[in-house]
């Protein structure tokens, strides 16, 4: 592995372990480490300015997100994914996303609908101002009111592993021409129907939302993903 990643700040309030690991995700999800490189425990740990011990609980955190992967006796990996892989979570995260906007439409707080429209009004402006990196944030802030609407606790605590290992993916999907404004459309759509206290309408518009953003996803692998199933 070349010489890629900073010093980290040795000042934030997080235990440093959450400190390496979100460095790492994030520069697994920029592809800055890409998609099958070795990651090397002591040359992590030399790179970061920290010891060995917070980069393994990292990169044992990163396997369980889906991140990386660790066979025995050669190494641990960027994960390289697969179609197969995108499939498999898109088919899971289509059904619980469904489940969750039906629940929402019968249990969400006038509250939790303005935080839902804010959302919306604030994605738009992101996106009209080229700011990418808040259309991301703004619409996992969105996904996270819809979640805790739900009011199912074991449901928001299934989603969150899913929802990272997609995440590294969000802004590729959202990149193909047009899937941005029918994002906005569907979370739109959702939010009227969540509002309107219609189940099957809203089960119907969030399953449509992942489906769709499974499709512009598979149009644009990023460099290096394995394209064939497993």
């Amino acid at each position: 592995m070349e010489r890629k990643l900073a010093p980290i700040r040795l000042d934030s309030y997080q235990p440093l372990r959450e400190v390496v690991c979100e460095t790492l995700r994030e520069a697994i999800r920029e592809g800055i480490l890409q998609p099958g490189e070795r990651l090397m425990e002591i040359q992590i740990a030399e790179e970061l300015g920290v010891s060995r011990t917070p980069v393994r609980e990292a990169i044992r955190k990163l396997e369980l997100e889906g991140y990386v992967v660790m066979l025995p006796r050669r190494g641990t990996y960027v994960a390289n994914l697969s179609i197969k892989d995108i499939n498999e979570v898109f088919e899971i995260r289509a059904s619980i996303d469904a489940l969750a906007a039906g629940l929402a439409a019968e249990r969400i707080t006038e509250d939790e609908l303005e935080k839902m429209e804010h959302m919306l009004v604030a994605t738009v402006d992101a996106f009209e101002h080229g700011d990418m990196d808040r259309v991301v944030e703004f619409d996992s802030q969105f996904h996270d009111v819809l979640y805790c609407a739900s009011r199912n606790d074991r449901l928001v605590g299934i989603i969150s592993n899913l929802r990272e290992q997609l995440t590294r993916f969000r802004s590729i999907s959202m990149a193909q021409p047009g899937r941005m404004k029918e994002t906005m459309d569907e979370h739109r759509r959702m939010v009227e129907a969540i509002a309107q206290r219609d189940v099957e309408l809203a089960q119907s518009i969030a399953r449509e939302h992942m489906e769709n953003a499974e499709q512009a996803l598979l149009l644009d692998l990023p460099k290096g993903m394995d394209k064939t199933d497993r």
